[in-house]
């Protein structure tokens, strides 16, 4: 299965999470910039607050889609020994690559969040949301992160990862649905006809918009 576009495969995915619907203890997060419209989908559907969870790769230099690592707001870093061993990548180069991505963290934290804490995430159940994975890196920075707020569950809710990838994070977290987990993966965008980069102004409408909807909820609208 090819998906149309990130907020079609939002709705199709929302479908296999809809036990989650209409709880107060949900909350939605998207990992910026591409699973933002995804989890905007999910967040509508399900009846659910939407918010953020700032992450960043951190990619082998000359080789950026390659993860050595990954870091996540609230001073999160973890890192691929694996990689870092196979590729001989330094410290140094490991220092330098993590600073330059935590700068851009920073600055999508302002952007996104205007540097608010996140909700309060203790004995909640947690739907983190990305349009795919293939290493990820990024999601489970995004796990680490916001187990130390002490959720009562953890939901990883993804279109399409690598098995081996989803196999992983599947001891990790409560649960995982992925719906597409195809054997000749290669990359998130041959899954989808139409891939293009989510921008910073795209994120910033969706997160309002999904305020203004819970504020309409809320009050009966």
């Amino acid at each position: 299965m090819r998906f149309k576009n990130r907020r079609f495969a939002g709705q199709v995915l929302a479908k296999e999470l809809a036990d989650y619907s209409n709880r107060p203890d949900v909350l939605v997060l998207g990992l910026p910039r591409g699973g933002v419209p995804v989890a905007f989908e999910i967040a509508k559907a399900l009846n659910a607050p939407l918010d953020v969870l700032v992450v960043r790769k951190l990619g082998v230099p000359d080789q950026e889609e390659l993860a050595m690592g990954a870091i996540a707001s609230g001073g999160v870093r973890i890192l691929n020994e694996y990689i870092i061993s196979l590729v001989k990548i330094s410290d140094e180069v490991i220092a330098r690559v993590a600073v330059q991505e935590e700068r851009e963290l920073e600055r999508r934290e302002l952007l996104y969040r205007s540097n608010r804490p996140l909700p309060n995430l203790q004995r909640r159940t947690v739907i983190l949301v990305d349009d795919g994975l293939a290493t990820g890196a990024t999601m489970w920075a995004a796990v680490v992160a916001v187990r130390k707020h002490q959720p009562a569950q953890i939901v990883i809710a993804i279109p399409v990862a690598a098995p081996k990838t989803c196999h992983k994070l599947e001891a990790e977290v409560d649960k995982i649905v992925c719906v597409e987990t195809p054997s000749a993966f290669q990359s998130v965008s041959l899954w989808y006809e139409n891939f293009p980069q989510t921008t910073d102004k795209e994120v910033c409408d969706l997160l309002a918009k999904a305020k203004k909807n819970g504020e309409a909820i809320s009050l009966g609208i």
